[in-house]
């Protein structure tokens, strides 16, 4: 039974599952992701106990990781940046994968907290609009709001020339 099981045997069991969710929502950091997860657990271990009782120990963690993550960014500290501007390589033809999804985290770490967490709860977690605004604090609209605005920053980034390729080899 979930109420039964200690936080150690939850972490060992789903820490890594938890730890992906916060390399997502935090674009591709994996010393940051691990850094959030780790504060959540901090946050919950006294309460482990109510919290499994309520049947949903996974889903309430990934509620905690998105609130660490939104106000991480208002942290004097997360004003750091790493550079956009990366060395040339000789063989550029052989990372053309690796500079692609390099660019998507890069789009995605460019969105405010709380558009990158509204994406990542609904289309990574295949959560409700409901669910993410419980969890966000804030009403459905706004959840629908923030999905809009940032898949719209995220098309405009992306551009037209991206948009026809794709849609060419759609048809291919």
């Amino acid at each position: 039974m979930v109420g039964e099981v200690s936080i150690e045997e939850f972490v060992a069991a789903r820490g890594p599952a938890l730890v992906w969710f916060a390399f997502v929502l935090c674009a591709g950091d994996p010393q940051r992701a691990e850094d959030l997860v780790q504060a959540a657990l901090a946050k919950v271990l006294r309460r482990w106990d109510r919290i499994c009782a309520g049947g949903q120990p996974e889903a309430y963690l990934q509620c905690v990781i998105v609130t660490e993550n939104v106000s991480w960014r208002r942290r004097r500290s997360a004003s750091e940046r790493p550079t956009d501007v990366l060395p040339e390589s000789a063989t550029v033809d052989a990372y053309t994968v690796v500079d692609a999804q390099d660019a998507a985290w890069r789009m995605l770490r460019d969105l405010p907290a709380r558009q990158r967490a509204v994406l990542v709860l609904r289309y990574l977690e295949d959560w409700q609009d409901a669910a993410i605004a419980q969890a966000l604090g804030c009403s459905e609209v706004t959840v629908r709001t923030q999905a809009a605005r940032a898949l719209q920053k995220l098309r405009a980034k992306l551009g037209e020339e991206w948009t026809v390729t794709a849609g060419s080899e759609d048809h291919a």
